[in-house]
């Protein structure tokens, strides 16, 4: 009855949580007078459209018939602005779902344009197998995590960024919001338990000690905050007082926050399991186990840093090697040397993470049992104890 009562609070949580993020947002970075509606392309006219090289520039023409509001089954003739830039351009054909930005005018529509083609019903199909497959895996803990998953989200979103734009210092900000969002996520999963507090409290020795060398090590390699996508735009766009730098270092720290709580939970979690299954275990003994594991978790958890960033650049990466490009030119790139700095700051950061968290929760897990003694894994003594004879007419009786 317990566990259907803490289902039934998590279920409204996560949707409370849904309905703030999207209503928080409503938005839409157009005139008043202007709404973002989905609708369908009827037809086409690329009469205007020059193809240069690989991209297009000019504008097309789409016939689209509105599919939701007020205008629903209305067809207007929106204008696509193609710009050359593969990366942003879209080509529509008949067919499409597209998004569309639509001006009104004393309740006329008077001029409409293309924005994006319409994801994000897909996407919500994508995130509903995510929702379902780990409720079914993980049961209350998927419940759980999916929690921390919209919190978190949601503290970003509504709190993070806006912060951010607003002029707040970047690095103070970042490690605060970093501090909740490792107590939201870490103890709603594993709950207010001691190794669930090991875990919370390594993951902000880790973090201190991350930040720590972002700052020394970011002013070594003389690190902008212009390697980041995007900056550029932010900056054109009114964000003069801004520090890039420390923006920069920000998305390092967010970055490897999530491997950090990572591996706090596998070596806190695994610690738990121990001293469950052998209760009289000692601190020391425990700790040293704590150890081990976090050796094995770092082993992978590194190189799981270095594909990860690497997937990101993974055309840039292309061009290096079809180029020709030295290793020396390419490793002292002021973007090349910005994910050096991310991966290498990220695993250092873990180093420290993981035998901080197996202190911690050595202590917390023994009660601070100050047994030091390791127990012998085998008999000092290698003399065989004699078998003990029974009485003879114990054997017959038998």
């Amino acid at each position: 009855m317990a566990k259907l009562k803490a289902v039934s609070v998590l279920i409204v949580l996560l949707i409370i949580l849904f309905a703030l993020f999207f209503t928080g947002q409503r938005g839409t970075g157009e005139p008043g007078n202007v709404s973002e509606l989905p609708g369908t392309v009827i037809a086409v006219d690329n009469e205007a459209i020059l193809q240069s090289g690989a991209g297009a520039v000019g504008v097309q023409t789409a016939t689209v018939v509105i599919s939701a509001g007020a205008w629903k089954g209305h067809q207007v003739e929106a204008v696509n602005h193609l710009n050359g830039q593969l990366e942003m351009d879209e080509i529509y054909v008949p067919g499409d779902r597209i998004l569309l930005a639509v001006q009104e005018v004393d309740h006329q529509i008077t001029a409409a344009r293309t924005i994006n083609g319409y994801r994000q019903n897909w996407e919500l199909v994508l995130f509903a197998v995510f929702a379902v497959a780990l409720v079914v895996y993980s049961r209350v803990i998927g419940l759980k995590a999916l929690f921390s998953f919209v919190a978190a989200l949601g503290v970003l979103w509504l709190f993070y960024i806006p912060n951010l734009l607003a002029g707040v210092a970047p690095l103070p900000l970042s490690l605060a919001v970093l501090v909740l969002l490792s107590m939201v996520i870490i103890l709603s999963v594993a709950g207010i338990t001691r190794h669930g507090i090991a875990a919370f409290l390594g993951t902000v020795c880790g973090l201190g000690g991350t930040l720590g060398l972002t700052l020394f090590f970011g002013e070594k390699l003389s690190l902008g905050g212009m390697t980041t996508p995007f900056s550029t735009t932010l900056l054109v766009q009114g964000g003069y007082g801004l520090n890039f730098q420390h923006i920069f270092y920000s998305a390092v720290l967010l970055g490897a926050s999530g491997a950090a709580m990572d591996i706090a939970m596998d070596v806190s979690v695994s610690m738990n399991e121990i001293k469950s299954k052998r209760s009289d275990i000692g601190m020391r003994e425990l700790i040293e186990s704590g150890f081990n594991v976090g050796r094995m978790v770092i082993g992978t958890m590194s190189t799981t840093l270095l594909l990860a960033y690497s997937g990101g650049y993974l055309t840039m990466l292309m061009v290096f090697v079809s180029q020709g490009t030295s290793v020396t030119r390419i490793v002292n790139m002021k973007m090349v040397a910005a994910e050096i700095f991310r991966i290498l700051i990220g695993s250092i950061g873990l180093l420290m993470v993981a035998p901080v968290t197996a202190v911690i929760a050595g202590v917390l897990l023994t009660g601070g049992d100050a047994v030091w003694r390791v127990r012998p894994l085998v008999p000092e003594s290698d003399e065989v104890a004699p078998a003990r004879e029974e009485p003879l007419e114990n054997l017959q009786g038998r």
